[in-house]
């Protein structure tokens, strides 16, 4: 089956079998590295079979009596409240006894839960028509209980496969009754209705989204086991006390905060205690940052704002002399070397290097030799017009006088005598 959640209808690198692995089709999973290996004993394999429901959003555990083989991605229909449940088989074999042990679950619980049969048409069918409930149900709940001034925020609803059953997930920071909640809810969804106080972390993991790293949400792909996180985490690690950068979405302190908390702390066993301060004859020096990675200890002189970065050595020999009632004269700081810049490559097209000045002189060079191309082709139509042919003749006519042509009177005939009737 495929996965509804994916653009293209089906995940990819999952056989289409609606479990890839990714996060986005399934949260919170788990790769059964395992899953290849041949099974010696029969016996001795777990019965176990951890079912996921609404996308990974909550995981149980259910008994395998039928001892049915089970892929990740098969719907399996399990007991339920009254009824029966439909989730997704998230992992088998010898990793759930893991997984058990991780929870603190007994794997011959008989409290366990065990799976009826795979989910078959009429199963999926009556999920789907269940699951198409779940958003507008959290609407009028949440209405509800603005209406009754509660001081709480409800976000998520989750249904049984059967429908007899709805689960409401719900953050606050008091104590509610939300006994009279309760009442209306029953009423109205004709549901056996459950309220579940969690965390605000709970709630951004259900919730999801990208974080200030530009990858999901931890809380939403693989942590499952929230540790208080402090501020001192903070300080360990030189950061900035801002709570705007050291909050998630959550509100809270980012997680990441305890990640390589115990690698810093380890780090700093290197660095010598109470040294907070060196007296100094220019003063007392106060110390402002350790760098681990560098093993350098910063510190500043008072009445002025340049730094002094100091090897440990240096700081333990400091002390030394400070015991003793003397004040050296000089911290002898390091002098750091700055990292020459690498220069930025310029750009380069795809065919090499290429500038805008060839290429305009290039087609600068192309028109001039297509113009005077086309001039020549013009000149030789030119000298063999009709109006021009008297140019080109030879001129063999005899020179009469400066204009060349005799002078012709106003009927174009030769002139005889003067014009003028009173000179006969």
């Amino acid at each position: 089956m495929g996965c509804g959640s994916c653009g293209t209808g089906t995940p990819n690198g999952c056989k289409s079998n609606g479990g890839c692995s990714t996060g986005g089709c399934n949260r919170l999973n788990v790769h059964d590295w395992l899953r290849d290996l041949p099974i010696d004993d029969a016996a001795t394999q777990c019965k176990v079979v951890e079912v996921s429901f609404k996308q990974g959003s909550r995981k149980e555990f259910f008994r395998n009596t039928t001892s049915q083989h089970f892929e990740k991605g098969d719907y399996v229909t399990v007991e339920g409240v009254n009824g029966f449940d439909l989730g997704e088989v998230s992992l088998t074999g010898e990793l759930v006894r893991i997984q058990l042990k991780k929870r603190g679950t007994d794997e011959f619980s008989p409290e366990m839960k065990k799976i009826l049969r795979p989910s078959n048409e009429r199963d999926l069918e009556t999920y789907h028509i269940s699951k198409s409930r779940e958003a507008s149900m959290l609407a009028r709940s949440r209405a509800a209980a603005r209406d009754l001034k509660l001081e709480m925020k409800l976000s998520e609803v989750e249904l049984q496969a059967d429908g007899k059953k709805g689960t409401f997930f719900y953050t606050a920071d008091d104590r509610i009754d939300f006994r009279e909640l309760i009442r209306t809810f029953a009423g109205e969804f004709k549901v056996k209705v459950e309220m579940r106080q969690i965390g605000i972390r709970q709630e951004a993991a259900k919730v999801g989204g990208i974080g200030s790293c530009g990858r999901e949400l931890c809380c939403s792909t693989w942590l499952h086991d929230f540790k208080s996180v402090n501020t001192t985490a903070a300080r360990y690690q030189n950061l900035s006390i801002n709570q705007t950068k050291l909050s998630g979405q959550c509100g809270r302190l980012k997680c990441c905060l305890n990640f390589e908390l115990d690698t810093y702390l380890d780090a700093l066993q290197g660095f010598p205690d109470y040294a907070d301060t060196l007296q100094t004859v220019m003063g007392q020096a106060f110390l402002i940052k350790k760098d681990i990675f560098k093993n350098l200890m910063w510190y500043t002189l008072p009445n002025n704002t340049k730094h002094y970065p100091l090897t440990i050595d240096r700081v333990i020999e400091i002390k030394k002399l400070n015991k003793q009632g003397i004040a050296v004269e000089e911290l002898e700081a390091v002098e750091l070397t700055s990292k020459n810049k690498e220069v930025e490559p310029e750009f380069v097209e795809l065919v090499g290097q290429i500038s805008l000045r060839s290429l305009e002189k290039n087609d600068r060079r192309r028109r001039d030799q297509q113009r005077n191309a086309n001039q020549n082709d013009r000149r030789p139509m030119q000298g063999n017009s009709p109006n021009n042919r008297s140019n080109n003749r030879p001129n063999n006519r005899p020179n009469n006088g400066p204009n060349n042509r005799p002078h012709k009177g106003p009927n174009n005939r030769p002139s005889n005598g003067p014009t003028n009737p009173s000179a006969n």
